[in-house]
């Protein structure tokens, strides 16, 4: 591992932590991570939050309603 902190896989991991410390704000429950549409998912609220330029946009109005 690198000691550059803006390394790819320093950023990586900053990334993961982060991303699983956040819930759901309508359901309160866990989400999950979808890498090919960059969103985070809430299965039990039936919405997916976009991920723009690494920022998590987690406002329940500007999600994606699951079919």
């Amino acid at each position: 591992m690198s000691d550059d902190p803006s390394a790819p896989e320093e950023l990586a991991a900053f990334d993961r932590r982060m991303l699983e410390a956040l819930i759901c704000p309508r359901s309160h429950n866990t989400l999950r991570y979808d890498a090919e549409r960059q969103e985070l998912v809430s299965d039990s609220a039936g919405l997916a939050y976009a991920i723009r330029n690494g920022i998590p946009i987690m406002l329940v109005d500007e999600a994606r309603v699951l079919d």
